[in-house]
């Protein structure tokens, strides 16, 4: 199982299925019900979602970035576009960790000049991941506006990050591991928080 770290070397999350079961905080219902409430406060704050761009950071913030488009359509009616945004190359533990495999960024075809782009990712930790993202998406274009949409805020922030939507605030230890399984990657949908004891080493 691949634990990512803060640079304090706290463990982040989880992703693997050979971790302990953990305790259920979010299951299928809960998520679908948190991506519906994120895709119409999405809808309210940005009038409509007019000329707004998802941009999910891999692994699993793209496919919640394409379940919001849909929710998006399904709602309102509005064709949002989608893409992904890797920040592999942004991050700031590169030297410490440089065996690292590069994501995939997709632009959609409309681009993001001038257009109010939601960042969409799983956790929210120390912020050092949006931190890159924001760097990432300076180097592509210059959106209007830029807004952070996660699935679940785990707290310990590092740097002045907030987000503007949030499936489930959820408290934890720093040592604990938050782990979200979604079924696009991982065959089921759940999120599960673990002790460091039960993390696989």
């Amino acid at each position: 199982m691949a634990v990512s770290m803060s640079s304090s070397g706290a463990a982040q999350q989880g992703t693997g299925s050979d971790a302990g079961t953990g305790k259920t905080v979010l299951g299928s219902d809960e998520m679908r019900r948190a991506l519906t409430r994120i895709g119409h406060e999405i809808l309210e704050r940005t009038d409509g979602g007019d000329n707004v761009v998802l941009l999910g950071i891999p692994t699993r913030g793209v496919p919640l970035a394409r379940r919001l488009a849909v929710r998006l359509a399904d709602t309102e009616g509005v064709r949002v576009p989608v893409g992904s945004l890797d920040i592999t190359l942004y991050r700031d533990d590169l030297r410490l960790r440089p065996a690292r495999t590069l994501g995939h960024t997709e632009i959609p075809d409309s681009g993001i000049d001038g257009r109010l782009v939601v960042l969409v990712d799983d956790v929210l930790y120390s912020g050092r991941t949006v931190r890159a993202a924001l760097d990432a998406l300076n180097d592509i274009g210059r959106p209007r506006a830029v807004q952070l949409a996660v699935l679940v805020d785990r707290g310990h922030r590092e740097l002045p990050i907030r987000p503007d939507y949030v499936g489930k605030n959820l408290p934890t230890a720093t040592r604990e591991v938050v782990r979200v399984l979604l079924a696009e990657t991982d065959g089921e949908d759940a999120v599960t928080l673990l002790a460091a004891s039960e993390v696989s080493r």
